[in-house]
């Protein structure tokens, strides 16, 4: 789960104009969550223009928080654009701001004053399920059945929730139906339905039924169950899934229900390529125990306290020395946020060198004491690079806590302070091989990334 970042109630100007999610807040009470285009403006508009909600709170607010949801793409507006990217946003944009209101529970957002603006989907157990939006009273659980219908939210912007089943819809077609027509209606023709109904026409009828319903509900709940996986935030699964069927059918020579899950899979990341949807984060226990790994890995003491529930990993980027970046990543708990990311365009100049580079980007971090320090570094490269880093280390008294490891892409060997011998990545257990790489290749993506961006800048500028 993101978290916010907060500033004084009197430095307004200092918000984003990126869209994402803003809040109000008092001590520590959370008064009130939004979510805008333009986060700055939304928040000014609250003061200069309040409305009759908005005076019964803004005289206790003392800080105000906000989130930048991904800067490559614009918020959803309330009509979704063609564009696949703004279609993904829309799903991010939701499901933060659902998680967020959950987990905060804000005093004087409407959701949480009146059960009736609760937005739930529907999914009722039958052999083809329907899917449908409704209200349902506040519970704390996102998983649970009522009468032979299972429910995911809740969602807070009906709108937005409409708008993205639509698209998923076009991917994953379901009925709406209450109960099934004798005849398909205009959804199986413009193919959001698979129509079921069909089943019951007369020339349905004489079809070899229960064949054809074994595989029309194989597929159809198969359709189901991955579109429930995209609003629980669970993208990745949903595809891995989808490209499991897809190999099965082709073993089976079922090569056109190979191709239609192909186009499903093609589609779904078109809409999804480079939108971060917020993955749940681990399992309490499952992250305890990593730390218990990491900490047998680092050699500390068990009774040491947590060793990674922040952690930042760093990487350099740059093409024969020229527009070299730097980026540093943040995880907290096992889970990526966005919020602490912050880029470097390195500053000196002369040959490229990989260490003096990273050298700069490790200084000019440690510069901001103002950016919580994190309690493990990970740095893309090998003994050479963990050295650089323990070299700044040795320079800051304030930074002697902070555990320095580095990982060399040739072998994933990984360098551990302290250690004199690397430890093959491959051999750790899986939930560290998983986190390293995972820190490791986001660093990259997004160094990387930023250098491009400068690349292109200079191509354009020339």
């Amino acid at each position: 789960m993101s978290e916010f970042r907060f500033i004084p109630k009197n430095k307004i100007k200092n918000l984003p104009k990126n869209p994402g999610v803003y809040c109000f807040k008092k001590g520590r009470e959370i008064l009130y969550i939004g979510k805008a285009t333009n986060i700055r403006e939304r928040v000014k508009n609250h003061f200069q223009q309040p409305g009759y909600r908005d005076y019964l709170f803004l005289d206790k607010v003392r800080k105000i928080g906000y989130i930048k949801t991904d800067s490559e793409f614009a918020e959803p507006s309330a009509h979704l654009t063609s564009h696949p990217a703004s279609q993904g946003s829309t799903i991010e944009a939701l499901i933060l701001e659902a998680n967020l209101i959950k987990k905060y529970q804000p005093k004087y957002n409407v959701i949480w004053r009146d059960d009736k603006n609760y937005f739930f989907v529907g999914v009722t157990k039958e052999e083809f399920p329907k899917i449908f939006i409704t209200h349902q009273p506040k519970i704390q659980n996102t998983k649970y059945k009522i009468q032979n219908t299972r429910y995911i939210g809740p969602f807070v912007d009906g709108k937005s929730l409409k708008k993205t089943l639509e698209v998923l819809r076009k991917i994953f077609p379901y009925r709406t139906c209450k109960k099934l027509p004798r005849h398909p209606c205009l959804w199986h023709h413009l193919n959001r339905c698979p129509a079921p109904c069909l089943l019951k026409s007369p020339l349905g009828k004489q079809l070899d039924r229960f064949t054809k319903s074994i595989n029309w509900g194989k597929a159809y709940r198969r359709n189901i169950q991955n579109l429930i996986k995209i609003l629980q935030g669970k993208k990745t699964q949903a595809i891995i899934n989808l490209r499991k069927e897809m190999k099965r059918a082709s073993k089976l020579q079922d090569f056109e229900k190979a191709a239609k899950i192909r186009d499903q899979i093609e589609a779904l990341e078109k809409i999804l390529a480079n939108v971060k949807i917020f993955e749940p984060p681990l399992p309490q226990a499952d992250w305890q125990r990593i730390q218990e790994i990491l900490k047998g890995i680092l050699k500390i003491n068990k009774g040491g306290g947590r060793v990674a529930s922040r952690i930042e990993a760093y990487d350099v980027s740059n093409v024969q020395g020229q527009e070299a970046t730097g980026s540093m990543v943040t995880f907290i708990d096992g889970t990526p946020n966005k919020n602490f990311y912050r880029k470097f365009k390195i500053r000196i100049s002369g040959k490229p060198d990989d260490i003096a580079m990273l050298k700069e980007v490790l200084t000019r971090r440690f510069n901001h004491p103002e950016w919580p320090f994190p309690d493990l570094i990970l740095i893309d490269g090998g003994i050479a690079q963990l050295n650089a880093g323990l070299q700044i280390k040795d320079l800051r008294l304030e930074i002697k806590k902070i555990r320095f490891i580095s990982l060399a892409k040739k072998e994933n060997k990984l360098y551990i302070e302290g250690q004199k011998e690397p430890l093959l990545l491959k051999e750790l257990p899986r939930e560290i091989f998983n986190l390293i790489l995972q820190l490791r290749d986001e660093a990259h993506r997004f160094a990387i990334s930023y250098h491009r961006k400068l690349r292109k800048r200079g191509l354009l500028e020339n």
